[in-house]
């Protein structure tokens, strides 16, 4: 077995996440009920949309807007700026990582993500470091709202392969869920899961260790 790629999703993996201060964000703001939008591993509702693409961001401000009880009194940035607080940040020895990992490897992203994160908050955190831009830490990017459709689905993974020019039989994938690990290897590719407080790099460490 060669593995030459590895694929990477975001949230639990690259990037911290915060749940809890994001839904005591949204309770502030007055939505009901805000804890029945965001799963551990998936969101839902209009969130969901937003992510797989099938609703905008303009139509997503609307939707949710319409949730409140006051919607007069939510605007766009409150709704963004409480959205966003579900990412806690990028450890910098991450982004190092991603940067080592790139001299072996060829190094891909496969996120269920949205704009407003992908455009913003993700944004700023992969430019904490040099080099400063997504483009310098992976040869290749992937994200739900592009593909239109969300990991576990079969599409996400084989739009993948086609975008990337990948294949799986080469690919290591790494998910911090493991409906999404499950998926990908129905599908041909290696995964492993990356369980909350652990680091991929020790996983990845003793995955090549084992070969």
């Amino acid at each position: 077995m060669v593995i030459r790629n590895l694929l990477f999703d975001l949230g639990g993996v690259v990037v911290d996440l915060r749940r809890a201060r994001c839904v005591e964000a949204f309770r502030r703001l007055g939505l009901p009920e805000a804890e029945s939008y965001f799963g551990e591993y998936a969101q839902s509702g209009i969130f969901m949309a937003l992510e797989d693409g099938s609703a905008s961001v303009d139509e997503f401000h609307a939707a949710l807007r319409s949730a409140f009880p006051d919607p007069s009194a939510v605007s766009d940035s409150d709704i963004d700026d409480a959205f966003q607080l579900f990412i806690e940040g990028i450890p910098e020895h991450r982004l190092r990582a991603l940067i080592e990992l790139r001299k072996k490897y060829r190094i891909y992203l496969l996120s269920n993500t949205n704009p407003i994160m992908w455009d913003d908050v993700l944004a700023r955190e992969f430019a904490k470091l040099p080099p400063r831009r997504r483009e310098d830490y992976f040869d290749g990017m992937v994200t739900s709202f592009d593909a239109r459709s969300a990991k576990p689905d079969a599409a996400i993974f084989r739009f993948a392969e086609r975008t990337l020019g990948i294949r799986p039989e080469e690919t290591l994938f790494f998910d911090d869920s493991q409906a999404n690990v499950d998926a990908a290897r129905a599908l041909g590719f290696h995964a492993l899961l990356v369980p909350p407080g652990a680091e991929f790099t020790d996983i990845l460490h003793n995955f090549e260790s084992a070969q």
